[in-house]
């Protein structure tokens, strides 16, 4: 087995990343809360509303089929024919949301405040630094 430590320390953040937006379905608006996700979807959590599940059900299943990806970009999983595409475009939406996130912030931060954005950017260019390592470290062999 073929090791790629970037790659593999991306799919345990991404995979983190993931359980915690489950933890926001199953625990409510105090989680919600909690992880920063704006009025907006604390009120949408709190009133039982399917918006707040469906949106934050859809951003959990993105991140486990992402750290798949980077499970196989690390020779833990098949690497499945589409990697070369699917690897930098995880790269390019993560940093591309990092660095709007921190423009957002000190622009407009609106409902999530400027927290949530700082934070969330943050995470997000940490994970787009590791998925470009990985990925440049996996590309001869994906």
């Amino acid at each position: 087995m073929e090791g790629n430590a970037w790659l593999l320390l991306a799919a345990m953040g991404t995979a983190l990343a993931a359980v915690l937006h489950v933890c926001c379905i199953l625990f409510g608006p105090v989680w919600y809360d909690a992880m920063g996700a704006g009025e907006r979807m604390v009120r949408l959590a709190r009133q039982g509303r399917w918006q707040a599940t469906f949106i934050t059900g859809a951003i959990s299943l993105v991140l486990v089929i992402w750290a798949l990806y980077a499970l196989a970009g690390a020779g833990m999983l098949p690497v499945p024919p589409t990697a070369r595409w699917v690897l930098p475009g995880i790269v390019a939406v993560l940093l591309l949301r990092g660095m709007a996130g921190l423009v957002i912030a000190r622009v407009r931060p609106g409902y999530n405040g400027v927290r949530f954005w700082i934070v969330s950017s943050v995470v997000c260019l940490l994970l787009g630094g590791l998925y470009l390592l990985g990925t440049l470290q996996a590309w001869p062999r994906l």
